[in-house]
């Protein structure tokens, strides 16, 4: 949904990369959960880190035209390709590729604030911004506590799910309900960082937030008509 409307609003390549590359990591760790194989957890956990590449660079190239040229997109692909390379053939550990993410992530976050307090935004963009950021951190850092507890507490949840049986057992699948909470979480904080690229762009006033089907949010026109 998010690549088309950025698509169907002629709104650039960099926000629909961005939600491009999230589905690339639903698709990634779908193929990892059907398979369990070493190959396709790296399809789930290394295109995270190419998501929050290409989110900083749609913060940090938030203009009509990009001002550093190739040099920023080479920094970030070398920097990439080192992480990867690093995590494939050296240290094979997921504590480096969870801190890895963690730091992109932050980096993105610090980033995407501070662009934030560079615009003279109004009440409106304001609003959803807020919004979006803390729905964002809220399904993220949901996430993160639910996939833990199962960490932690994996075999007395299985316990649980065998005595309260279907379809009760599914509220205690912890493991399920990261996926949906980061899901949601991401999905949001995509919203947030293509506001603030709509407000650089000087089309926010234009746009905001609906949910297709009630429970899936996109950026949306509040008139329907295109922008030139």
């Amino acid at each position: 949904m998010g690549m088309y409307t950025t698509i169907k609003h002629k709104q650039g390549k960099r926000m629909f990369a961005c939600y491009g590359a999230q589905m690339f990591v639903g698709c990634g760790s779908a193929c990892f959960h059907a398979t369990l194989k070493y190959t396709t957890q790296m399809l789930d956990e290394l295109p995270m880190l190419y998501l929050c590449a290409f989110v900083f660079y749609a913060l940090v190239e938030a203009d009509k035209k990009p001002v550093y040229g190739v040099l920023f997109p080479s920094v970030l692909f070398t920097f990439q390709a080192g992480i990867t390379l690093t995590y494939l053939f050296w240290m094979q550990s997921p504590v480096f590729h969870q801190v890895a993410f963690g730091l992109t992530s932050v980096a993105c976050v610090v980033f995407g604030l501070r662009r934030m307090k560079e615009m003279r935004l109004s009440n409106h963009t304001s609003r959803i911004l807020s919004r979006m950021h803390l729905l964002g951190h809220v399904g993220m850092w949901g996430g993160f506590l639910a996939w833990n507890l199962d960490n932690v507490f994996c075999h007395r949840l299985r316990s649980y799910r065998s005595q309260v049986g279907t379809p009760l057992d599914t509220l205690l699948q912890l493991h399920g309900w990261w996926h949906i909470l980061t899901a949601y979480g991401s999905t949001y904080l995509l919203l947030w960082v293509h506001f603030i690229r709509l407000a650089r762009l000087g089309h926010d006033h234009l746009f905001t937030v609906r949910y297709r089907l009630g429970f899936l949010p996109y950026a949306a026109l509040k008139n329907p008509k295109k922008i030139d």
